[in-house]
């Protein structure tokens, strides 16, 4: 039998639900990604109690997911949480295929380079082959105890 203890044990998918893994967390993400950067803004868009936003974004700056800019406080995505995009994005193509209502999807991303409505995959950044749960294998990394 295989050991697959290595699976659960300081699981990063578990540290990085920890982190976005709330519905709030991500909205903020999405609003970020397309440019919002203000308080106020985040709570016009979207609709969240101004106590859970503060408490959300503040995880998120003390994370290093987000910047907080003075003297106007805006917040700005880091890169650690401009790396979050291609999840978040991945995460809604999955939205947009398995729980879109009968009119499709509500937002599309035209890619700037090819003029396309794009999508996302996940690639194989040796080979450039996808990576999708037939062809991988999981196994203990460095941080494995």
């Amino acid at each position: 039998m295989t050991d697959l203890s290595h699976r659960f044990t300081h699981d990063s998918v578990g540290r990085a639900l920890d982190l976005v893994g709330e519905r709030w967390s991500l909205l903020i993400l999405r609003e970020a990604f397309f440019g919002v950067r203000r308080y106020g803004e985040f709570a016009r868009n979207l609709s969240i109690p101004r106590p859970t936003l503060s408490a959300r974004l503040k995880t998120l700056v003390d994370a290093g997911v987000l910047d907080r800019v003075d003297p106007v406080p805006e917040y700005v995505l880091t890169q650690a949480g401009r790396d979050l995009f291609g999840a978040v994005v991945t995460l809604m193509q999955w939205g947009d295929e398995h729980l879109a209502g009968p009119d499709g999807p509500p937002i599309r991303l035209r890619h700037h380079d090819c003029g396309e409505v794009g999508g996302t995959f996940v690639a194989c950044g040796h080979c450039g082959g996808e990576i999708a749960t037939g062809n991988v294998t999981p196994e203990p990394g460095p941080g494995f105890r």
